[in-house]
């Protein structure tokens, strides 16, 4: 399992993960905030299994020199 999330878009899932997670305990308080755990993860490991379908792979190409 090779990594499949570039780093600007880890960034953006960890940011975004983190801010849903915060509305858990500030703001509406609802239970959907805990859905930000997915792309805390997914930032975190740096590998999204919904790109695989897709052939999505974000992460810069590796030149050969």
């Amino acid at each position: 399992m090779g990594k499949n999330v570039g780093s600007i878009d880890r960034i953006l899932r960890i940011i975004v993960g983190v801010v849903l997670i915060a509305l858990v305990f500030v703001g509406p308080q609802t239970p959907w905030g805990w859905i930000g755990i997915v792309p805390l993860f997914t930032g975190l490991i740096g590998w999204c299994s919904a790109y695989i379908p897709f052939g999505l792979n974000t992460c810069a190409k590796k030149q050969d020199a």
